[in-house]
């Protein structure tokens, strides 16, 4: 059985949760304790020395990083779509796998994390990081309906929970069409599940 240690908050955790419902794969949640800092026990650490969520254990397999996680689980366990084997089009999904990391985090993400948790930030800088990356994806989707390839893929997967949690975040998405006809794309695949806090396109 997969089991999933994870922050229920944590839209890195989300994405490896709605990856595994698309693929439908059952799993346990293992839900780890911040408050008592459990992720920072020598036992969390034994599976993730950086002491961070999501980590996947999959019977002897221990994956830390969402990004690499999703990776893992559909190259183990989905077609060919999710992560293709040709050369262009896994190197548009690594590209957008690190833009998740980098500037999703940095802008998006971090803007939720100031609104919703009130951690510090730069938030001019942070705004401008959120507003670039919104209107390069905004361009990128007004001639494509998937970020990497043809169809969706794990980049899809790695760069929406933000995006789509970004009104908690204050991040406003009505000047951006493109944007959220993706967001609806993906909230209308089988198998899509939400997290507390996405505002569905559906009913915005």
């Amino acid at each position: 059985m997969l089991e999933l240690f994870e922050f229920s908050l944590s839209g890195n955790c989300y994405k490896v949760r709605l990856m595994l419902s698309l693929l439908n794969l059952k799993y346990e949640s293992r839900l780890v304790n911040g408050p008592e800092r459990e992720h920072k026990s020598e036992t969390f650490l034994s599976m993730n020395p950086f002491g961070q969520v999501p980590v996947l254990k999959d019977k002897n397999v221990i994956l830390r990083d969402s990004q690499g996680i999703l990776v893992y689980l559909a190259r183990a366990y989905g077609e060919e779509n999710w992560f293709p084997n040709d050369p262009v089009q896994m190197g548009e999904v690594v590209a957008w796998l690190s833009t998740a990391a980098n500037e999703v985090s940095r802008g998006p993400g971090a803007l939720r994390s100031h609104y919703l948790l009130g951690r510090p930030i730069n938030l001019e800088e942070t705004m401008l990081v959120t507003e670039n990356l919104l209107s390069i994806l905004e361009k990128r989707l007004s001639t494509k309906h998937w970020l990497a390839t043809d169809s969706v893929t794990i980049a899809d997967i790695a760069i929406y929970p933000y995006i789509a949690l970004g009104n908690q975040g204050k991040v406003d998405l009505s000047p951006y069409p493109n944007i959220r006809k993706w967001l609806q794309r993906i909230e209308s695949l089988p198998g899509y599940i939400p997290m507390p806090g996405v505002q569905l396109q559906a009913e915005s």
